[in-house]
C-alpha cells in the first residue's frame, strides 16, 4: 500500500482520536459511555496504523504523525486517578497508621537510638559542663557562651519569623530525607544519623539544665519539638527498613526486598513531610510569642501531642541553635 492511499484511507479515524483527545483533556468524566467505546476502539486502531506505517515506511511524515497520536491518546487511556480530598482522607486515617504499625520495630530502634545517646550526653553534661565542647564542637561555641550567661537564643523579633518558620520545615524535611535516603548504605548512615542528632541534642539539653534555663527551653519546645522528633524517628526508621531489606532479603531477591520495603517508607515520609511543615509553623509563630494565650497554646500541643512518643532528653531545642533539629 502507498502512503497516500493508506492515509486516506484512515484519516477519519485519526481526526475522529484527535477530537476525543481533546475533550479528555479536561477529564475523562466528561466521556459518555459511547465515548469511551469509541476511544478504546479508535486507539486500537491507531495503534495497529503505526505499527504497519513503521514497517513500510518508517522515515515518512505520516509515521511520526502517528506516533505523537497515539502517545497522546495513551495518556488519555491510562491516565491516573485524579488527586481527590477523600484519598488524602483515606491516607490519613489508614493508610499512615498501616504502614507506622508495619515499620514499628524499626521507629523503635531508631528511637532508641536517639534517646539512650541524648540521655547519656544529657546526664553527662549536666553534670560537667566541660564535656559539651568536646561533644558539640566548636560550632557552638558562641551558643555554649551564651548559656552561660543563662540566656536562652528562642526570642524572635515578629519580623524574623516567617523566615525562620521556612528555615526550620526546610531543614526538619532535609534532616527525614537523610534519615530516611541513609537507609541505603545498608542503614549505617541512618544509625550515625540518629545516633549524632541525639548526643547533640541531649549535650544542649544538659548544658541548658546546668545553668537553670532548661524549663524555660521546654516550654518554648514542647509544642513543635514532640511532633519533630517523633517525624524524624519515623523517617529514621524507614531508613532502617530499606537497609534491613538489603541485608536481609529473606526469601525474595535483595531487589524485589528492597522494592518492597521502599514503598512502605515512602508512604511514611509523605505522612511526615506535612507534620513537618505544620512543626515548624508552630515553631516559628506560635512558640517564640510572649503572649499568654499563645504560650498556653503552645504548651497545650505539646501535652496532646506527648503521648504518642517518649520525650527525647534534649530534643527540641538543638536545632535553632546549631541547625539540628
Amino acid at each position: 500500500m502507498k502512503v497516500d492511499q493508506f492515509y486516506q484511507s484512515r484519516q477519519a479515524d485519526w481526526k475522529a482520536l484527535t477530537e476525543l483527545i481533546e475533550q479528555g483533556r479536561s477529564g475523562v468524566r466528561r466521556f459518555s459511555a459511547d465515548d469511551i467505546d469509541r476511544l478504546g476502539r479508535l486507539y486500537r486502531a491507531a495503534t495497529s496504523d503505526l505499527a504497519l506505517a513503521q514497517r513500510d515506511f518508517p522515515t515518512h511524515q505520516v509515521t511520526r504523525y502517528l506516533n505523537q497520536l497515539v502517545g497522546r491518546a495513551h495518556a488519555v487511556v491510562y491516565q491516573g486517578e485524579p488527586l481527590a480530598w477523600r484519598r488524602l482522607v483515606n491516607f490519613a486515617r489508614h493508610g499512615f497508621p498501616r504502614a507506622y504499625r508495619q515499620a514499628f520495630p524499626f521507629i523503635a530502634i531508631a528511637t532508641a537510638l536517639f534517646v539512650i545517646p541524648a540521655l547519656i550526653a544529657g546526664v553527662s553534661v549536666a553534670w560537667e559542663p566541660d564535656a559539651a565542647r568536646w561533644m558539640l564542637g566548636s560550632g557552638y561555641e558562641q551558643l555554649i557562651s551564651q548559656l552561660e550567661e543563662q540566656e536562652l537564643w528562642t526570642d524572635r523579633p515578629v519580623h524574623e519569623r516567617p523566615g525562620f518558620s521556612s528555615y526550620v520545615m526546610q531543614n526538619n524535611i532535609q534532616v527525614a530525607f537523610l534519615a530516611f535516603g541513609g537507609g541505603m548504605s545498608a542503614g549505617l548512615f541512618t544509625v550515625w544519623n540518629m545516633v549524632m542528632n541525639g548526643l547533640n541534642i541531649g549535650a544542649l539539653t544538659g548544658l541548658t539544665a546546668h545553668y537553670g534555663v532548661g524549663f524555660d527551653l521546654w516550654t518554648f519546645a514542647i509544642g513543635h519539638g514532640v511532633i519533630e522528633l517523633t517525624m524524624i524517628f519515623i523517617a529514621g526508621g524507614s531508613g532502617l527498613m530499606l537497609g534491613w531489606a538489603m541485608i536481609h532479603p529473606g526469601l525474595l531477591s535483595r531487589r524485589d526486598a528492597l522494592t518492597l520495603a521502599a514503598r512502605r517508607a515512602v508512604r511514611l515520609i509523605i505522612g511526615c513531610v506535612p507534620m513537618l511543615v505544620v512543626a515548624g509553623l508552630i515553631e516559628g509563630f506560635i512558640s517564640p510569642a510572649e503572649d499568654i494565650l499563645a504560650l498556653q497554646v503552645d504548651r497545650g500541643i505539646g501535652e496532646r501531642r506527648g503521648a504518642l512518643q517518649l520525650p527525647a532528653a534534649g530534643g527540641p531545642g538543638a536545632r535553632a541553635a546549631g541547625g539540628r533539629y
